[in-house]
C-alpha cells in the first residue's frame, strides 16, 4: 500500500488547533505543552518519510520513524508521567485489548481473502474502520486522556507487528516489502490516537462536570495536581480555581 496523506493532513489540522490554543485542556491533562505537542507532530510528519531498514529480519523489512518510533517514544514519556499505578495498568491492558480486538475485527472483515487480514499481503486496511474501533476500545480501557492515547497508538502499532508475524507464518515471498508503522499503518495510528483522545476529552469532561469536577479522594498528590483546571489562575496561584477549592472542601470533610 502506498503512503497515504490522510494522517499528515489530520496532523496539520491538529497543529492549527493546538496553535490557536483550542487543545490546551486536553494537552495539560496529558502533561504536554503546546510547544511540545507541536514538536512531536513535526517529528511524526518528518519521520513518516524516514524508514530504517531491518536487514536481520525476513522480507524487505523497515521501521517507519514517524509511525513507529516517535509514537512509541511519546507513549513511554506519557507512561512515565502517569499519576498512578492504576493508570499504568489501564494503559497497558488497553494496549493489549486494542491490538487483539482490532486484529480480530480486521480478520472478520477480510475473511475469505487470499491473504488475511486486509487482502493479499496488505497491512492495516481499511484505514477508517481500524482507527474508529481502536479509538473506542482504547478509551473504554484507558479512560484517561493519556491512557486512551497510549492504548490506541501502541495497540494499533502492535497490530502491525501481529500482521508481520502472520506474514512470516503464511510464508509470504522473500522479496515482499514490509514497512512497520508506515503506509496505511501510519494513517491508522494517527487517526486512532486522535479518536481516543477526543472520546476521552468529550466523554470524560462531560462526566466530570456532572460529578462537579474530578475526584481527589484516594489519589496521589501528583495526579491531583494534573487534574487541576489549567489556565493562568492555577499556574500563578492566584484567582479562583474551582477544582482546587473542591479538593480543600473534601479535605475538610475528612477531618
Amino acid at each position: 500500500m502506498d503512503q497515504n496523506n490522510i494522517g499528515i493532513i489530520i496532523l496539520l489540522v491538529a497543529s492549527i488547533v493546538i496553535y490557536l490554543g483550542l487543545a490546551q485542556r486536553a494537552l495539560d491533562r496529558m502533561r504536554l505543552s503546546d510547544r511540545g505537542a507541536l514538536v512531536v507532530i513535526g517529528a511524526i510528519i518528518i519521520g513518516s518519510y524516514i524508514n530504517i531498514p531491518l536487514p536481520f529480519l525476513p522480507f524487505n523489512t523497515s521501521l517507519n520513524v514517524g509511525g513507529a518510533l516517535v509514537p512509541l517514544g511519546l507513549a513511554i514519556y506519557l507512561l512515565a508521567r502517569a499519576g498512578s499505578g492504576k493508570e499504568w495498568v489501564r494503559a497497558l491492558v488497553g494496549t493489549a485489548a486494542t491490538a487483539v480486538i482490532v486484529y480480530f475485527i480486521g480478520s472478520l472483515v477480510n475473511r475469505g481473502t487470499t491473504m488475511e487480514p486486509a487482502g493479499r499481503y496488505a497491512v492495516l486496511d481499511p484505514i477508517y474502520l481500524y482507527p474508529l474501533v481502536g479509538g473506542i476500545v482504547a478509551y473504554l480501557f484507558g479512560r484517561s486522556r493519556r491512557g486512551a492515547f497510549i492504548s490506541a497508538t501502541l495497540g494499533v502499532l502492535l497490530v502491525d507487528v501481529f500482521h508481520y508475524v502472520w506474514l512470516v507464518y503464511q510464508g509470504a515471498p522473500a522479496n515482499y516489502r514490509v514497512n512497520i508503522g508506515g503506509a496505511g499503518a501510519f494513517d491508522t495510528i494517527v487517526l486512532a490516537g486522535i479518536v481516543a483522545v477526543i472520546l476521552a476529552e468529550l466523554i470524560g469532561e462531560s462526566l466530570e462536570r456532572l460529578a462537579g469536577g474530578p475526584s481527589a479522594k484516594g489519589r496521589p498528590e501528583e495526579l491531583v495536581k494534573g487534574l487541576k483546571k489549567p489556565g493562568p489562575d492555577s499556574d500563578s496561584g492566584t484567582g479562583p480555581d474551582w477544582e482546587t477549592a473542591r479538593v480543600k472542601e473534601m479535605e475538610k470533610d475528612e477531618q
